[in-house]
């Protein structure tokens, strides 16, 4: 294939990662021990602290242009910021979910929610943690990952909204864009110049039995990624000048386990059409992900990265193969609007994937040494 000589100098860049990192041993038992009353908020927030440090400069050692906190001040990648939404409550947890992996399934009770109360933004959601991140990065642009609106709406559906609050459906969705919005204003206010929606249901609904269990609800699974996308845009409707905006899409990361399968190819006309962002991450390092065919509905003037590196296991992709697979994406796609990155994130919960933290860097590592290879 013919490389051209140049990278990118915006989001999302040439080499790029989704978000999450593996929590370091050391904040993994400061947690616990904070859990059971033994360590207060103050030295949690120190030991928290000194773990983004030394993350973010790994993050930037490895040469990647663009750095996150790790959301090592997490528990979950979404719900430690919907909880945090003004008529939001937490609900029993009474849903199972099947994770798959080569080994078997792992069942998993995700946190609930209610939509108890009229939705809002009762202050702006990690402000102080965006702030630190942004004044410890140094060479890398911080970036700020938070869920996307249609996490609060697509595991629950209209069961988890109270009728007495909401007895108009619609109502629900315009305060819901209209926090989003808010909150999206207040982060470029503190110097958010790189924000990502993550996004589980617009790549879950490729998957049929995704869609029949949202029939089964009461939704319409067939349709339901229209609503998504239209209320991603909403949001998304006065961003700040100058923010890039990228939304990631997988089909479920916990414990090196997933949830659905298939290509993008059901929601991608719309999805690549009309979501109004820069760029997508998105997942394709195996077969469950399906082909890049899809990727033929991405105008000109938005970017993909490929998520062609796992985050699932520990061994490393060889270089050849990544070239390989993005010569082959850019059969569908200028080679101009492709970048490389992960399929997901390393540690979408505290859990984290079963691979170590010297195989994490590497990975990371082998993505900024490809995508210069590639592009320049």
């Amino acid at each position: 294939m013919t490389l051209p000589a140049r990278g990118r100098d915006e989001p999302p860049f040439r080499a790029d990662h989704v978000g999450s990192l593996l929590r370091p041993r050391r904040l993994l038992d400061a947690r616990s021990r904070h859990a059971e009353g033994a360590l207060d908020d103050h030295e949690l927030r120190r030991i928290e602290d000194d773990a983004i440090r030394d993350v973010v400069r790994m993050q930037e050692e490895a040469g990647l242009s663009s750095a996150t906190d790790g959301e090592f001040r997490r528990a979950s990648w979404h719900m430690d910021f919907i909880y945090q939404l003004g008529g939001i409550t937490k609900a029993p947890g009474d849903l199972n979910v099947t994770f798959h992996n080569e080994q078997g399934d792992i069942e998993f009770t995700p946190a609930a929610l209610e939509v108890s109360g009229t939705v809002g933004l009762d202050r702006t959601i990690f402000a102080d943690d965006f702030a630190f991140l942004r004044d410890t990065a140094t060479t890398a642009t911080p970036k700020l990952t938070i869920p996307s609106p249609s996490m609060v709406h697509y595991r629950g559906g209209q069961a988890s909204i109270d009728p007495g609050v909401y007895p108009d459906t619609e109502d629900f969705w315009r305060d819901l864009s209209a926090a989003y919005a808010e909150q999206i204003r207040r982060i470029g206010e503190l110097g958010c110049t790189y924000l990502q929606l993550d996004d589980t249901s617009l790549a879950y609904l490729n998957d049929p039995r995704q869609r029949a269990m949202i029939d089964e609800r009461g939704d319409d699974g067939g349709a339901i990624h229209r609503r998504y996308i239209d209320q991603l845009n909403a949001a998304l409707a006065g961003r700040p000048e100058g923010m890039r905006v990228t939304t990631h899409m997988c089909r479920g990361n916990f414990r090196s386990s997933w949830v659905a399968e298939g290509g993008y190819d059901y929601v991608a006309e719309e999805l690549f059409g009309t979501l109004d962002v820069d760029g997508y991450f998105l997942e394709f390092d195996d077969a469950r992900s399906g082909g890049f065919e899809p990727l033929r509905f991405v105008p000109q003037g938005k970017y993909v990265a490929l998520g062609l590196v796992t985050t699932k296991r520990g061994a490393l992709e060889s270089k050849d193969d990544l070239k390989r697979r993005i010569e082959e994406a850019s059969r569908y796609i200028p080679l101009e609007q492709l970048c490389l990155a992960p399929q997901c994130g390393f540690s979408s919960t505290s859990e984290g994937n079963d691979l170590t933290h010297d195989e994490q860097a590497a990975k990371l590592r082998l993505i900024v040494e490809t995508a210069a290879e590639v592009w320049g």
